[in-house]
């Protein structure tokens, strides 16, 4: 499947990047981490980080769904020539037809001033392939991306896309404080509001409830 012919079809105002939130008009904002816990109890801190994280991944996807898998990685400490895989893909995808199907698409800085030439170093290389959620293996890949800013090993430091072509959901951590949902339709979220509406981020809760109480 097409990235971007599926994004226009679904999801056409948006912009694949932080925060996603903000970048569509259905989304939930939830809470994962309690920052003040961090500094108590780490170990405390990280197991409601996982929890939570991992209850609304599969609250949101069957084991038969379809996902895009996609990754935005930057690689500006490293030479053009050893930028070809993501071990990403290896370790946490268990279908051999989906790894060998990854493809990668290398977008140039768009930051630069007009006329000024794009600084390599700072490319988007973009990821990505289709797997069953079953075919992934998740519950490692979500807790390796929850503890990048952590400093727990395994991390993964590049931005993860779980995009769910069956539902049309999109999952992102943004990192161990919380996670963006967001969907072409209302009634594709409605369910987890409702289960889960005890962890939206209170920040965000009077936008979130005029989208789905409304």
């Amino acid at each position: 499947m097409d990235l971007n012919e599926y994004l226009t079809n679904h999801f056409p105002d948006l912009t694949l990047t932080p925060p996603l939130f903000y970048n569509s008009r259905v989304s939930i904002r939830f809470e994962l981490g309690d920052p003040p816990v961090f500094w108590v109890n780490k170990a405390a801190y990280m197991k409601r980080v996982y929890g939570r994280a991992i209850e609304l991944f599969r609250a949101l996807h069957d084991p038969e769904d379809e996902v895009l898998l996609v990754t935005h990685a930057y690689f500006w400490n490293k030479p053009k020539n050893r930028v070809k895989h993501l071990n990403l893909y290896r370790k946490y995808i268990k279908n051999k037809a989906s790894i060998k199907a990854l493809r990668l698409e290398v977008v140039p800085d768009d930051d630069c001033e007009p006329g000024e030439v794009p600084d390599p170093r700072y490319n988007t290389y973009v990821y990505r392939t289709a797997c069953r959620v079953e075919d992934l293996n998740y519950a490692s890949l979500i807790r390796a991306i929850c503890n990048h800013d952590v400093g727990i090993q395994p991390m993964i430091y590049h931005r993860v896309y779980f995009i769910n072509t069956n539902k049309n959901t999109i999952f992102h951590i943004y990192d161990d404080r919380g996670c963006d949902v967001i969907a072409s339709s209302r009634e594709s979220l409605i369910g987890i509001y409702k289960a889960f509406n005890r962890w939206i981020l209170d920040y965000d809760r009077e936008r979130i409830d005029r989208t789905f109480l409304e």
